[in-house]
């Protein structure tokens, strides 16, 4: 683990000009390049061929999450614009429960302008089913960078789903330097996306469409879905010179019972689709390891927390303990959620995955181009060998798009 934690950010990085960060999509979604490295070799094609280059009869695992108008705006009577970011509900803490709520609710906020608001309400009038109705926005206790903020409105029969739809603004990343676009509403969704929750996009699945979809299935790929909300953490830089001194965000996970089955039916391996869905497939290993040594653990008590794989490898290595097999960690989830009478497992992960890890389930991997000195870019640098250079030198010299709406890449190793 010493090794992992001492990695320094610095050799993470690489030139990045702002002309090769995808300020839009392409009009057609899969008409996207995509990047094959296979076993250390790289070459180019297009999206619509990923499914030619899938073994026949392989589960493919995608992140159903849904990007929300997480930005609202109030202006006080001074003038001075407030932006509060919803990240994460904090009462009630269940994100379709919280969507749901009528009269009030409470979030963790980032609050913009925050030295302009130093006490009172915030409110605004909004129109929702035509009726008007008034927000108001109470800030509450600070939580280190961010906020509870308490909203309240005036309408029973008003959900605070209907709320965000009716004034929030979609949260694209602040990379691109430019303003939210109606157009955004769709182009930063995934085709398949269902479960409201996230702050960014699970950027991988922008390349599918019902097209490629169909030719998967046609091409004989399995396909399942887990849900990993993304959190603003996602584009948090790190700022530690080694990666030992970053934390990394918690992000909320939920995955369904016959998800577990088909990982189990298919030898505990799986494609994933995007950095999401691997930090989820990874974080189950860990939660059969803990569900192995607590099996009565509540689902709050299996999060995953930063480092516990290298703990645990490190543990294998001192002999202080048995590594589980794939199967074996899967096996204590399944029985977990039958015994608890659980259809989806709803925990947590802070999982860091850098060089140094070792991966458990997944084995191949669609992921778009990465930020400089990103945790995303240790991601899939501890998942091809370290070989991260070779892969985005040629994706420079052979003009693709970087970062959320540029091109991908199929990694297998």
């Amino acid at each position: 683990m010493a090794d992992t934690k001492q990695i320094q950010i610095e050799e993470y990085n690489y030139p990045l000009p702002d002309e090769r960060i995808a300020k839009y999509p392409l009009t057609q979604r899969d008409q996207s390049k995509l990047l094959i490295y296979n076993q250390g070799v790289v070459e180019e094609s297009v999206f619509t061929s990923l499914p030619q280059y899938l073994p026949k009869g392989s589960l493919m695992v995608f992140n159903n999450t849904k990007v929300i108008q997480a930005r609202m705006h109030f202006r006080k009577e001074t003038g001075a614009q407030i932006e509060i970011f919803c990240l994460e509900p904090s009462s009630p803490a269940d994100y379709a429960q919280n969507f749901q709520q009528t009269m009030s609710c409470s979030w963790i906020c980032l609050i913009g302008n925050l030295k302009k608001w130093k006490e009172g309400s915030l409110s605004r009038q909004l129109e929702v089913k035509g009726r008007t109705l008034t927000l108001l926005a109470t800030r509450g206790e600070c939580l280190g960078t961010s906020h509870k903020v308490d909203f309240q409105w005036d309408d029973a029969s008003v959900t605070f789903a209907e709320v965000l739809e009716a004034i929030g603004e979609l949260p694209i990343p602040p990379y691109l330097n430019r303003a939210t676009e109606e157009r955004d509403k769709e182009t930063y969704q995934t085709v398949y996306s269902k479960i409201k929750g996230s702050v960014a996009a699970p950027t991988a699945g922008l390349h599918f469409t019902p097209n490629v979809l169909e030719a998967l299935d046609a091409h004989g790929i399995e396909r399942e879905e887990l849900t990993l909300h993304v959190g603003a953490g996602t584009f948090k830089p790190v700022k530690s010179e080694e990666i030992g001194g970053h934390e990394m965000h918690t992000e909320y996970i939920s995955v369904g019972r016959r998800t577990v089955e088909k990982l189990m039916a298919h030898g505990g391996e799986a494609t994933a689709v995007g950095t999401t869905s691997v930090r989820t497939l990874e974080s189950l290993y860990y939660i059969g390891v803990t569900i192995s040594r607590h099996p009565d653990a509540t689902e709050k008590e299996l999060h995953v927390p930063q480092w516990l794989p290298y703990e645990y490898a490190e543990e294998i290595k001192q002999g202080k303990c048995h590594e589980l097999t794939t199967i074996e960690a899967l096996t204590h989830i399944h029985e977990y959620m039958k015994r608890n009478s659980l259809e989806v497992l709803h925990t947590s992960t802070q999982i860091i995955i850098a060089p140094g890890y070792n991966y458990h389930i997944v084995r191949r991997m669609v992921t778009n181009f990465h930020q400089p000195k990103s945790t995303l870019l240790l991601l899939v640098s501890a998942f091809v060998n370290r070989d991260w250079k070779k892969i985005y030198s040629y994706a420079l010299q052979h003009d693709f798009r970087f970062l959320s709406y540029g091109d991908s890449s199929l990694l297998m190793p």
